[in-house]
């Protein structure tokens, strides 16, 4: 499918790896202008550095991200997508009661803060395209829960309705998200202790893992023309599990 993103100038946050890096290749596919930023400077690899901007920065960092996202505005005339990538996962395995107040507010300040900040730094700019759009990286975790994962799953909950208040407030913006089950990234090898050079290496899991490339499929649709009566939701692709009942009959 020709998605129709040829020339969109798009900013991708947690661009350095993972589904951030995923989702920037796929975009550079499709013809994108391409913004990346993350804590780590992005590899730009072989993108043409006139139509790709690499920036260290912090989604935390309300100055920072501000500043960063009015220069690349500058830069390109522009902003026309928003994907909001960077995440971490917390003190998985942990129990609620034995999770620190400083690791709850980590975990939130970088999920949902930091997308409120992309979100309110980017609207000025994103208001001024003619066919303005967000992505949101929210996970199933949104919408079920495994045990001693509570702020992430609180997190990534609140991500979901910001994505909800986002796309009533900053309307005709469309504001979505993607909620995937587990992605073969680095920071889930890390959660589940899985050895990040070796291929695969969840075969022996009692589920199905997604590539980041699945997952980046999904983001340059909801970014696209394709999507334009999307908004307000998110997409799940939890292979079926949250319809399964856990009821044993």
């Amino acid at each position: 499918m020709e998605l129709g993103l040829e020339g969109h100038v798009v900013l991708v946050t947690g661009a350095a790896g993972g589904i951030g890096r995923a989702t920037a290749a796929r975009l550079a596919a499709e013809g994108c202008r391409l913004v990346l930023l993350d804590r780590n400077p992005p590899d730009v690899g072989d993108l043409d550095p006139d139509r790709a901007l690499a920036a260290s920065v912090d989604v935390t960092d309300e100055a920072a991200l501000t500043r960063t996202v009015e220069e690349a505005g500058h830069r390109f005339g522009g902003l026309d997508v928003v994907v909001g990538c960077a995440g971490i996962s917390g003190p998985v395995g942990t129990v609620l009661d034995e999770v620190t107040p400083r690791q709850w507010h980590e975990v939130m300040d970088v999920n949902v803060t930091g997308s409120f900040l992309l979100l309110r730094a980017a609207a000025p700019l994103l208001r001024r395209s003619p066919a303005p759009s967000v992505v949101l990286v929210a996970s199933d975790s949104a919408l079920v829960a495994a045990p001693g994962m509570a702020p992430y799953c609180a997190s990534k909950a609140a991500v979901l309705q910001l994505v909800r208040a986002a796309s009533v407030d900053l309307a005709p913006i469309r504001v979505v998200a993607v909620c995937p089950s587990i992605v073969d990234t680095p920071m889930s090898r890390a959660d589940l202790g899985i050895d990040p050079g070796v291929a695969g290496g969840f075969d022996d899991l009692p589920y199905p893992v997604q590539t980041t490339g699945e997952v980046a499929a999904s983001i340059a649709f909801l970014c696209s023309p394709w999507a334009r009566a999307v908004s307000g939701t998110a997409l799940v692709s939890d292979f079926g599990y949250g319809a399964r009942s856990g009821f044993p009959a």
